[in-house]
């Protein structure tokens, strides 16, 4: 068995503790419940938008986590994901510090197959989708340095968001400021990290405006993965009246370059974790990419129990990827992708109890001119692929919220979808490959809460998602043209019990239960002549199960404490691959049996700050055979500054260290690599400080 550096643990103690944390906050909801009864439920507050009818937090019959700016912002490096949403249970990210292979974002191993990009998870960008018609979407266009919000759903969530919707991330940028300001803020540390950013931001009586504008570059832990990237990012809110509402956003980014070190067999990772693969050197592995992005949301009521929400978008992509072989090694598109879509919510009656109900469209097209040239060690040679691909989906929704009492809320819904892939192949030499693909789906969901008191509400829901293959996924593993159509989508049932509330009105919990079928999962796989190059096949049917557990508590009005423990069991029921091998109850690879997350965070009012946070990931399988081991590791990071204020000018000193124990550990595995090439070594301790300085006017 191969096995990569890192030690693992014992399932057994995993569910004993979660059964421990699952009988606790039971029993701790019923004493608390007179404690918090004639409080201000906090959960009120916290309106969650990814429902698409503003619900509150304490209302919605699903596995919810939201991050605030400053967890998101303050004293990071701001370069992924992974700094600020470590702490969310059912969550697992990797490729920190692979930037040319983007972050690998799973929610209950829904996208843990992605060795590139992300898969299987939807994201929004205030509110217009950065995941393509086809399902692939992308990570490191979030400019992180502008954004104030994150809002996660775990769990199966098609009938609101259609294809690849096994759980959903709504990324908001930041808001227009009441009180305009200009800030400045530069940062650096170890491995070649230097980050400068620019913002500004105001209102005036009908438009407010926010602007950011940053560079940074990173030389990168590893041989051969240094990264630079340029972001501009601009909010505009318009106020018509009448609560008529208009935002405008607008996005460019550029990764000039992101150099790929590749995967190392696990002998190399743990004796030279620096080193770069020597196929990537020498064919020089990179990519670069440049988008343009504009999106326009328009709300306006519509009498008195009808608000209408309107979206357009568009965005412009130039891709261009060296794969660390010759043959086909050069991938490239030009992408053109564009959609409207509209939701009518109505609040009122039926029965003469509170309902609210939302239907909605979406219509999307993805215009892609792809390319495939050799690799000639890091130059483009000769063509071997020419072709269009457009990917169109259309997509019709209904979901209706009924308070059956005032403590019983009924939630019910369905969705259509019709997605259609035409490629048109334009490299004759090899014969026409042209052809077509159409999938449809239809997803219903049906969810029961109930609203006990402030201290424990539970719910119970049956969703479903269903995703079909990307463009790239469709790839022939001839390297031909046109679509593999022995491919098929894979459809996933889920059934969820959960519960959340306030305790003492400090302490926030939430404990889901959950249990999930899927049929033709997606499985990659790579091939001798292309080692880099993912392809894909169905797997007959795999099983999910899990718990997901998180305490957020105010200990006072300066300390602050998250515990988040996440228990996962994911397994291949029934999958005998093209060459007659039998992974039937097999551990679906790339996912971590068991997570545990803790942070302490202070805040004093005289502007110092400090936050400690350590996470703890179990062990993962790298192939389908479960013989290639990941072992478990344990990191901690630590940062902390002052808020100083004088006048209009606020000033903001940090410094801080991920990676504080300086642990050995991959960062990252490559899912049934070719050769034994599946892990990636994380960074060790990296030091890092920066300052901020603001000018209010």
């Amino acid at each position: 068995m191969q096995t990569a550096t890192g030690s693992t643990t014992q399932c057994k103690r995993a569910t004993c503790f979660s059964l421990w944390l699952f009988g606790g906050f039971i029993a701790g909801s019923a004493v608390a419940e007179s404690t918090t009864r004639n409080q201000v439920d906090a959960l009120d507050k916290v309106v969650i938008t990814g429902t698409r009818l503003g619900n509150s937090l304490r209302d919605v019959p699903a596995a919810v986590s939201v991050i605030t700016q400053d967890d998101i912002q303050l004293a990071r490096q701001q370069l992924t994901l992974v700094e600020s949403l470590g702490g969310v249970p059912g969550l697992f990210l990797q490729d920190r510090y692979n930037l040319a292979l983007g972050l690998r974002v799973s929610i209950r191993g829904f996208g843990a197959r992605a060795n590139f990009g992300v898969r299987g998870v939807k994201i929004l960008i205030d509110g217009i989708p950065e995941t393509l018609p086809d399902g692939q979407a992308s990570a490191d266009t979030i400019d992180l340095g502008a954004t104030s919000r994150i809002e996660v759903i775990r769990g199966p969530s098609s009938t609101l968001y259609g294809n690849a919707s096994g759980g959903v991330i709504l990324v908001t940028t930041e808001p227009p400021p009441d009180e305009p300001f200009v800030e400045a803020r530069v940062a650096g540390g170890d491995f070649g990290f230097r980050k400068v950013q620019l913002k500004a931001g105001g209102q005036g009586d009908r438009v407010g405006y926010l602007v950011s504008v940053s560079d940074w570059k990173y030389d990168g832990f590893r041989e051969h993965s240094r990264a630079e990237k340029k972001d501009v990012t601009g909010r505009f809110n318009f106020d018509f009246g009448g609560d008529r509402r208009l935002l405008a956003t607008i996005s460019y980014g550029k990764q000039p370059v992101a150099l790929d070190p590749g995967g190392v067999t696990a002998a190399m990772a743990a004796d030279q974790p620096t080193a770069a693969r020597p196929a990537n050197i020498a064919f020089d592995a990179r990519q670069h990419y440049e988008q343009t992005r504009l999106g326009l949301v328009y709300d306006t009521p519509l009498g008195r129990h009808y608000t209408l929400t309107a979206r357009n978008y568009y965005v412009w992509r130039d891709y261009i990827q060296f794969l660390p072989y010759q043959a086909g090694g050069v991938p490239a598109f030009s992408r053109f992708f564009a959609g409207i879509g509209a939701n009518l919510n109505h609040e009122g009656a039926w029965f003469d109890r509170p309902n609210r109900f939302v239907f909605g469209f979406d219509v999307e097209n993805q215009d892609d001119d792809r390319s495939r040239y050799d690799n000639d060690f890091g130059v483009r040679g000769a063509q071997s692929l020419e072709q269009n691909e457009r990917v169109t989906s259309r997509g019709i929704y209904a979901q209706d919220e009924f308070s059956i009492t005032p403590r019983l809320l009924l939630t019910v819904g369905a969705r259509y979808d019709e997605i259609v892939f035409k490629v048109a192949d334009r490299f004759l030499v090899d014969g026409d490959d042209s052809g077509k693909v159409t999938e449809t789906s239809t997803s219903p969901m049906a969810a029961l809460m109930f609203a006990h008191s402030p201290a424990f509400n539970l719910y119970g829901k049956y969703s479903t998602s269903f995703e079909v293959p990307t463009t790239s996924e469709y790839a022939r593993p001839d390297g031909s043209g046109g679509f593999n159509q022995s491919l098929g989508p894979q459809l996933s049932n889920n059934f969820e019990i959960g519960m959340r509330g306030m305790l003492a009105g400090r302490h926030h919990y939430e404990l889901a239960l959950y249990s999930s079928t899927t049929r033709d999962e997606f499985v990659p796989y790579e091939v001798p002549g292309s080692p880099g190059h993912d392809y894909f096949v169905n797997a007959g049917r795999s099983d999910r199960s899990g718990l997901e557990f998180s305490l957020q508590s105010e200990l006072t009005d300066r300390w602050r404490t998250t515990l988040s423990y996440t228990f996962s069991d994911f397994t291949f029921d029934r999958f005998v691959d093209a060459d007659g091998n039998d992974f039937s109850g097999n551990t679906l690879p790339g996912t971590a049996k068991s997570q545990l997350y803790g942070d302490l965070t202070y805040r004093h009012p005289r502007g110092w700050f400090g936050s400690f946070d350590a996470m703890y990931v179990g062990r993962q399988f790298a192939d389908n055979a479960n013989t290639a081991t990941n072992g478990a590791y344990t990191l901690a990071n630590i940062r902390f500054g002052i808020r100083l204020e004088s006048g209009a000018f606020e000033v903001t000193p940090f410094v801080a260290a991920n990676n504080l124990f300086d642990e050995r550990y991959n960062a990252n595995v490559r899912i049934n690599a070719f050769g034994g090439r599946y892990f990636e070594a994380g960074a060790g301790r990296d030091l890092f400080a920066g300052v901020g300085l603001r000018y209010r006017y």
